[in-house]
This record gives structure tokens, C-alpha cells and sequence, in this order.
């Protein structure tokens, strides 16, 4: 066969997945066969490729397609999410970079234009995926606002509305005056900044004195409706029942006593503004405040404020500051380091706000959300997160679900005249409820229909569900068979935003879990430990990467070091190491397939070892695969593969089976060297899906249809312990050899003899492979030290190289004296190991033990290397 001389990444990438494709190996139906169901975490429409995409589908190809080769009914199901905020911000830049206002075009020009947007800039990230091997359905491909998906979203709306869980309320919401919209705690990103503390003197009413409050929003002042102090704070025991002057406005507002004053904080006195904080609303309510929203929904002043009316927040702050000054109000202003809330998507700052919301009730909701996954009904890998969402779980706040959007799906509730309102499908049955239900006359030109959108996750917490369409026909075959799902991939940020809404919602619509593991990724960061971003300009481009490493090197650079749970440091160089495996691989398939077979040539008795050491090697380290695998240690189970295939099979199996230079190979050795390949590529194959299929059409002729991305997975045998230990030693042993050869300046092509003491030598066994990878004529055993001899140890065992020149016994005696320091220095940190108490009382047994016997090897070790050197200083 002829072969290239260096693999082609790009040719075999594109090559193998337009032939996936074709055959129809990544399509599911439901049938007889076990399912093994992944429900891909639908990236932003409006998405571009990033590294954390790579990272996260990466880890669901492996294990869907390590589910096909187990003979599983894989089905992973791709699709992308509609992204209220993100998109809609798109299209109204899209539409006034072509002299279009949002405001001046009805919902339904707006909504042809962001179907057009959708149409012609989304799912590219999709698309994208094909080039990293997504091995996807893209038969079952999703979109949140498919008519499917849209409906199950309304119908669960209805439902939920009916139950008396979805209520309207005017609430302290979290404003994106940028989006114009309400956003969740969960979509509030909290930043560090260097700010400023503001200390103002408002004046006592109807007195010549004053309070000094501090804030670091002195825009704010413009909305306050009382002062609030400590009741048991002396310093403001003579202001109790009086009223201060707002500054500028000089409105009269109460001063208040609460507990709920940190006196330690700036001066001991807040000022309170009900409509523009949090704490200052739930103080507002409890002492009956007056509340004044000072804002606009796009960060302006409102006429409610007085002043500065139009102007934008910021704007104001600096406008204001200056008038307090003016009128003797501005105190002084020190350096202050506080926390802002900002907009995930738009990174606005955000505006406490009270709004008219739609909020969805929590609480009996996460009871069942938290049980399933405190009993491990869901699992968690790794479990250390379980504490995290413990914590939120009851802690829980109900939901604000509405947003003042048009792109998403639009609140099924009718308002009647009279405020009643009516959650329908359509605007039909909402009048036909109506009529029924209030005995009326009505008309559809009395039904106005809410404006607000349902929040983007209110549809993508339903999607191991509206996937499979199991909301709108939840007896269909697709439902019955996938659902449950069986992992889930994702980032912990959105362990609140998502993985626990969609267990509520299995468990309300399903009474079944969504998926029975979670594999929570890390944060990719760069080798400096910064998060990666564009705004940094540390993120390289996914597919530059792909087109220079190949995507099996980019696989395997990220998830050699992507531990679950644990952040990614990033460098391009481990893209490198994927790289050189590759080529490392593709180099030990051009030696195989070049050598010459004979039929009649005898098998070698070191090629016969070599066979029985790596058929153990093998099943040993693929059952330490698959237990990783069972642990969600995908990077471990990876580690093992490439140290399987790099050090045990390139770097020694097939030294010691590889025939001389231009001699031929025994056909029972190539067989099974073949058949070593084979398997080595199987287990490969989820993580290298694109050189692997290359190499497994390589190594021997195929039937239409034998192709690896399908072949059964290899399952662990037996392996003999015994053997592999006898290896190990005699790996030593060539070793030592070696470098002696190396040190005395003995070619390899000269042979050489071999002699060791006499006694029980577990290496025997492997002897002829000893003597083959070492270059040895002859072994022997010896009753003493050979005179004129080099000496090397392994473990207690010395080994003897007659030389045919004299030995330098003053660098012996160097080297050996070497060892003898490195040997103590080892011995010593092992019974320091073995005299702590903690260590011997909490270690493994099989730990302690392994100890143990380090302990007994280096006492041996030590006291034949004194012995070698008293012998040679005698």
C-alpha cells in the first residue's frame, strides 16, 4: 500500500465526514437497541465558534461516539437557541444601520426582519461544529423557535398560568436600560471597580442643622423618600421623628429608624430610594414610603426626578456633583472599591427598577429539583457542585419570566376591558374562554394580547423535552424511547439558569429526570490564568487552530489537561502535542504496513513474549479506561490511551517485534501486531474520530460498510499481573543496557554479553526480548562479580557488562556514589512517609503497602551499592 509520507489532516477531515454523512451513521431512530441520548446545550443563534464550544462538544462527541462503538442507539441532538436579547440588539442595529427605528415599524415588519437576520447569519456556529467531527443528528436539528418548540413553550405557559404558578406583579426587577428589558439575578454579572463614596449634608427641616449621608449614585438623590438610621445609634437620637430636606429639590422626607443599618458603614445614616434599590424597596414597604422612579427605560431622567430631565444617568452624576458642590451640599468624595451589576449580554450597567413582571412561583418547584439530585437520582461529575446548587436551591427566588422584547415567544395572555385576563393560545380561544367563562358579549377587538416575550431559558429549560416534541404529544415514540437523556455537558455558570430548571421541568411535565449525568467543563483560560474573551484579544480562532493542527490534535490539546470541574489553561502548544501524536501514530502505520511477510518464517520466542506482555498491557490499561469513563475522568481515561499507545506499542511493543533491516516478519507477529492496531484505533477513536478512521482503512482491506466510527468497542479481558510485572523489570534491564552502551561508547550493533548474579529472577521470562532490544549474545548467571566488569542495579539486583578495556574505577566509584545519595535521599522520604501516623491510618491499604515495599527496595538497593563500592575502594 502506498502510503504518504505525512498524514493530511484537512484531507482526511473533510473526506470522512462528507462520508459519514452519506452513510447516515450519526442519524437515530428508536429501535430495539439500548439508547444513548445527548441533548446538545443549543448554543446563541447569533454564535460564533469559541473555545469553550470546542471544549464542551468535544467532550460530547467522545462520549457519544465511545456510546455507538458500545453498540448504543446514539442520538445526539444539535440545534440552537433564539437568544432574545442578543438577537433582537442585532436586528435593531441591523434595521438603523439602514435608517430604520425600531419604534417606527409595527411587531410584525420587526419579526420578518429577525427571521430574515436568523435565516441568514444563524446556525453558522453549527456548521462550525462539522469541522471540530460533531458527530450530531443533524436530521433532528432544533431551534427554540420552531413552531414545535414555540408551541410547547405557549402550552406550558397556559398550563402553568392555570395552575396559579405564573402570576403578574409590579416587583424590584434588574433593568437593562441598554436592552430596554428586565434580566434575571442569574444574567447579572457582579464587577470590581474603583468608584467613588459621596458624602452629602441634607438639611433638617425647620432647624440650622444637617445629617451626612454617603452614596456612591448622588444621580439617585433625585428619587429618595426618607433617611434611614439605627435606632439605637446615639449620634442620631436627636434627628428621630424629624424630616431633612432632599438637597436641590428640597423635598421634605421623614428620617426613619430601622435595624437593618450597618452603623459602620460610611457615615451611620442611608438615604433611601425605593424605586432604585433593592433593600431600600423592601425598607419602602415596611415603613409605607412614598416611591419615586426617577428613571426612564433607557437610563434618562424621568420628569419624576425634577432635574436633568432627558439626560442619561451618567451623564447626571457628573452634572449633579457639581451642583452640590455649588450649594454647599458636597461634603467630600473618597476612593471607594465597590461591586456593580452589569448585563450579561449587553454589559449595560444595571438599573434596579420596579416594573409590572411576569414572575413564576419557585418554590415547591425546587423541592423535587433538589431531592433528585441530593439522592443521585442526577448525578453531578464532579460532585463538588452539588454544594452550590444545595445553596441556591433554597434559597430560591421566584422567576421573572417576562422581557420587553418582540423577538421570542409572546406571552399567551389576553387582557379583557375590565383587566381580566385570559392565557390562550390564540386570540380565538382566548374570546371563546372569555364568553364562556363571563357570560359576555365580547369581541376580538376587545382582546388585547400582552406585548412582553417569555424569557429565553423559559424555553430552553423545556429542551430534553420539546426536542423529542414530548410537550405537545407526550406519547410520541421519539419521547418514550430517548427521554431520559443521559448527560448532560455544560459550564457551572448555568447551573441556575438551566440544569436546575430543566430537572424542574422533567419533573413536572416528565415526572422523570431530564438527563442522569451532569459533566460540569471548566472555564478555558490562558496560560496565564486569564478567562479568555474577545475583548482580552487571548481567544485564537477554533478553526484557524483546526486548519493548523488538525481537529484530532485540537481535541486532544484541550482535553489532555481538562479535568472536570477544573478551568483549562490553555496554550496552543498542547494542540502541538495532539499534533505529534498524530504523526506519531501515522509514522508506526508506515513502519507496519512496510514490512515484508513470510508464511514460512518461524516466530521468534521474543515476538512471542512481546505478543503475550502487550495482550496484558492492554487489557490492564483498557480496564483502567473504562473506569474512568464510569467516573466522568474523560481526560484521565485519554492520558491512559496516549501513554498505551506513545510509550507501550510504538516505543516497545513494536521494537521487539519489528524484524531486522530488510529481513521479513513472521505472519502469526504481523497478525497480531495488526490486530494490536486495530484495537489501539477502537479505543482511540472517540477522541481521534478523524485519523483513526484514516488508519483503520489502512491497515488491512475493508468491506463496503466496516468502518471503525461503528465498530464494537473493545471490552477488558483478563490481563496476567505477573507479566506485567516481569516486563517492567526486564524494561529496566534494556534500560540499564542502554545506557552503559550509551556511557562506555559501545555501538549497538555490537553484541554484547549479559551476567547477573545468581537467584530468582521474576525477568527471566523475557530474556530473548532482553537480548534482542539490548543486543545481547549471551546471558549467564554468575555466582560472583566477573572481574573487569561494568555494573548496573535494578531494584537489588546487579547485572554485570564485561568490558575488553580496563575500568575507570575512580568514575565508577563517582557514579556509584551518586546513586548511593539519590538512594538515601528516596529511602528517607519514604519512612517519613511511613512514620506519619495520619498517612498509615488514612491511606489505602494497597497504598501503604506499596510503601512498604518502595521502603524494603531502597534498603536493598543501598546496601548493594555499598557493597559494589567497598568492593571497588578494597
Amino acid at each position: 500500500m502506498d502510503i504518504p509520507s505525512k498524514y493530511n489532516p484537512l484531507k482526511s477531515e473533510d473526506k470522512w465526514y462528507s462520508y459519514w454523512m452519506e452513510k447516515k451513521y450519526f442519524h437515530s431512530e428508536p429501535d430495539d437497541r439500548e439508547p444513548f441520548t445527548i441533548a446538545i446545550p443549543p448554543p446563541n443563534v447569533t454564535g460564533m465558534l469559541h473555545m469553550g464550544h470546542m471544549l464542551n462538544n468535544t467532550i460530547q462527541d467522545v462520549l457519544i461516539r465511545r456510546a455507538r462503538m458500545q453498540g448504543k442507539n446514539a442520538c445526539w441532538v444539535p440545534g440552537t437557541d433564539h437568544a432574545s436579547i442578543a438577537t433582537e440588539a442585532k436586528v435593531v442595529a441591523k434595521l438603523k444601520s439602514e435608517g430604520i427605528s425600531k419604534a417606527e415599524i409595527t411587531r410584525e415588519d420587526f419579526m420578518k426582519h429577525a427571521w430574515e437576520w436568523k435565516e441568514k447569519h444563524g446556525g453558522i456556529i453549527l456548521e462550525q461544529l462539522k469541522k471540530l467531527g460533531a458527530s450530531c443528528d443533524w436530521d433532528r436539528t432544533r431551534f427554540t423557535m420552531d413552531e414545535a418548540l414555540y408551541d410547547s413553550v405557549i402550552d406550558v405557559f397556559i398550563d402553568m398560568f392555570n395552575k396559579g404558578l405564573i402570576y403578574r406583579g409590579v416587583r424590584m426587577v434588574n433593568w437593562d436600560p441598554s436592552a430596554k428589558t428586565a434580566v434575571s439575578d442569574e444574567e447579572v454579572i457582579h464587577k470590581e471597580v474603583n468608584s467613588k463614596l459621596y458624602y452629602l449634608n441634607y438639611k433638617v427641616e425647620g432647624e440650622d442643622d444637617f445629617i451626612t449621608i454617603a452614596t456612591t449614585r448622588p444621580e439617585t438623590i433625585l428619587g429618595d423618600t426618607a433617611v434611614c438610621v439605627h435606632p439605637e445609634d446615639e449620634r442620631f437620637k436627636r434627628f428621630h421623628g424629624k424630616n431633612v430636606l432632599v438637597p436641590l429639590v428640597d423635598r421634605p422626607v421623614p428620617i426613619i429608624k430601622d435595624e437593618y443599618v450597618d452603623r459602620e458603614f460610611g457615615t451611620g445614616a442611608l438615604k433611601i430610594t425605593p424605586a432604585h434599590d433593592l433593600n431600600d424597596y423592601e425598607l419602602g414597604l415596611k415603613h409605607k414610603l412614598k416611591t419615586i422612579d426617577i428613571f426612564e427605560d433607557d437610563g434618562t431622567m424621568s420628569e419624576a426626578a425634577e432635574l436633568y430631565i432627558g439626560k442619561d444617568r451618567f451623564v447626571v452624576r457628573d452634572e449633579i456633583l457639581a451642583d452640590l458642590e455649588k450649594s454647599g451640599n458636597l461634603v467630600k468624595a473618597e476612593d471607594y472599591i465597590n461591586k456593580i451589576g452589569c448585563s450579561e449580554r449587553t454589559d449595560e450597567v444595571i438599573e434596579p427598577k420596579l416594573s409590572l413582571q411576569w414572575f413564576l412561583k419557585m418554590k415547591e418547584l425546587a423541592k423535587g429539583a433538589l431531592e433528585v439530585v441530593e439522592n443521585g437520582d442526577v448525578q453531578f461529575h464532579p460532585p463538588k457542585f452539588k454544594n452550590m446548587y444545595r445553596h441556591w436551591m433554597e434559597n430560591i427566588r421566584d422567576w421573572n419570566i417576562s422581557r420587553q422584547l418582540w423577538w421570542g415567544q409572546q406571552i399567551p395572555v389576553y387582557y379583557l376591558p375590565d383587566g381580566e385576563m385570559i392565557a390562550a393560545k390564540s386570540k380565538d380561544e382566548a374570546l371563546q374562554i372569555a364568553r364562556e367563562k363571563f357570560d359576555s358579549p365580547l369581541s376580538l377587538s376587545d382582546l388585547r394580547q400582552d406585548e412582553d416575550v417569555v424569557d429565553t431559558w423559559f424555553s430552553s429549560w423545556l429542551w430534553p423535552i420539546s426536542v423529542f416534541d414530548g410537550i405537545r404529544f407526550p406519547d410520541n415514540d421519539d419521547i418514550k424511547y430517548y427521554y431520559p437523556t443521559n448527560d448532560l455537558v455544560t459550564a457551572p455558570d448555568i447551573i441556575f439558569f438551566w440544569v436546575a430548571r430543566m430537572i424542574m421541568a422533567g419533573l413536572e411535565y416528565r415526572n422523570d429526570i431530564p438527563f442522569r449525568n451532569v459533566y460540569f467543563t471548566g472555564i478555558v483560560r490562558d496560560k496565564i490564568g486569564r478567562k479568555m474573551s474577545k475583548t482580552l484579544g487571548n481567544s485564537p480562532d477554533p478553526l484557524e487552530l483546526i486548519k493548523h493542527y488538525g481537529a484530532d490534535g485540537v481535541r486532544v490539546g484541550m482535553l489532555l489537561t481538562a479535568p472536570a470541574g477544573n478551568d483549562l489553561p490553555f496554550d496552543p502548544v498542547l494542540c502541538e502535542q495532539g499534533r505529534n501524536f498524530s504523526n506519531k501514530i501515522w509514522n508506526a502505520l508506515r513502519l507496519t504496513r512496510g514490512w515484508r511477510i513470510d508464511n514460512d518464517l518461524e516466530q521468534s520466542e521474543s515476538s512471542k513474549l512481546g505478543i503475550e506482555w502487550f495482550e496484558s498491557r492492554f487489557n490492564l490499561t483498557l480496564k483502567e479506561i473504562e473506569g474512568y469513563f464510569l467516573k466522568y475522568r474523560l481526560s484521565d481515561a485519554l492520558m491512559a490511551i496516549y501513554k498505551l499507545i506513545w510509550d507501550d506499542f510504538c516505543s516497545w511493543y513494536l521494537e521487539i517485534v519489528k524484524p531486522a533491516y530488510q529481513k521479513p516478519i513472521d505472519a502469526a507477529t504481523y497478525q497480531a501486531t495488526i490486530d494490536f492496531f486495530e484495537k489501539l484505533m477502537k479505543i482511540l477513536h472517540p477522541y481521534m474520530p478523524f485519523l483513526t478512521e484514516e488508519i483503520w482503512h489502512m491497515l488491512r482491506d475493508r468491506e463496503e460498510g466496516d468502518d471503525i466510527i461503528i465498530a464494537e468497542m473493545p471490552e477488558s479481558q483478563k490481563s496476567e499481573q505477573k507479566i506485567i510485572k516481569a516486563f517492567e523489570k526486564a524494561e529496566d534491564v534494556i534500560i540499564g543496557i542502554r545506557k552503559v552502551r550509551k556511557e562506555k561508547n559501545i555501538l549497538n550493533r555490537e553484541s554484547i554479553k549479559l551476567m547477573l548474579q545468581q537467584g530468582k529472577h521474576d525477568e527471566s521470562k523475557f530474556y530473548p526480548v532482553v537480548a534482542k532490544l539490548g543486543n545481547i549474545e549471551h546471558i549467564e548467571e554468575v555466582s560472583e562479580k566477573p572481574s573487569n566488569a561494568i555494573t548496573f542495579i535494578v531494584g537489588a539486583q546487579e547485572y554485570y557488562i564485561p568490558l575488553t578495556g580496563s575500568i575507570d574505577v575512580e568514575a565508577e566509584v563517582a557514579k556509584l556514589e551518586e546513586e548511593l545519595k539519590y538512594t538515601e535521599g528516596f529511602l528517607n522520604s519514604v519512612m517519613k512517609k511511613l512514620s506519619n501516623e495520619r498517612f498509615v491510618n488514612n491511606a489505602p491499604e494497597a497504598v501503604v503497602a506499596k510503601e512498604k515495599q518502595k521502603l524494603a527496595d531502597a534498603e536493598e538497593r543501598v546496601k548493594v551499592l555499598k557493597d559494589q563500592l567497598a568492593g571497588l575502594k578494597a
